[in-house]
């Protein structure tokens, strides 16, 4: 009956949220289509800058806006739109209804829907800033063998065009720690 009562419809609506998007995204990944890859293409990559007192005369190129900088606190680049959604939904949800149990426990009463929410959003916002970090962390980053050219001072090239003279150039083929073959 608890879960049902009209003060916790935020959460449960959050966590219902956040389980049907969980559950399309395994569904879509097993259709191969990958729910988390359609959003991430959907979202812009971008750097707003909403700054309301903006200088017209002498604009600051260099400062980000209220919403880039949002944006970054909660490590939006870093982790994945789809995870950090799902983990606020998350995050709030239980928020919400640990605080009206709690609550409930103590007074006998809870807290209306409103100021309930309130409260959970003030509590689940560091929180969120603190998991994305450490999601960021954990999540697997790209990786690349790209190498500079800087490597190959000092390695040995094999000429494969030319004669390697002083003002005459020549083809020299190497591989680099890789094994990828560089001309």
């Amino acid at each position: 009956g608890f879960i049902l009562e009209d003060q916790n419809l935020p959460f449960m609506v959050s966590l219902t949220i956040m389980l049907m998007i969980a559950g399309l995204e395994g569904v879509t990944t097993i259709l191969g289509m990958g729910l988390s890859n359609l959003i991430e293409a959907l979202i812009p990559d971008f750097d707003l800058d909403v700054d309301m007192d903006a200088d017209l005369d002498n604009p600051d190129i260099t400062s980000h806006g209220l919403l880039s900088k949002t944006f970054g606190w909660f490590r939006m680049g870093q982790v994945p739109f789809l995870i950090i959604l799902i983990a606020f939904l998350t995050i709030f949800g239980l928020f919400g209804l640990i605080l009206q149990s709690i609550l409930l426990k103590i007074s006998g009463y809870m807290f209306p829907a409103l100021i309930a929410s309130g409260i959970a959003l003030a509590l689940t916002l560091p929180v969120l800033r603190v998991s994305t970090g450490i999601i960021a962390r954990v999540m697997p980053k790209d990786e690349t063998e790209a190498v500079s050219e800087k490597n190959f001072i000092g390695r040995v090239a094999v000429i494969t065009l030319g004669r390697a003279e002083k003002n005459k150039p020549a083809q020299a083929k190497l591989k680099d720690k890789y094994g990828t073959t560089h001309y």
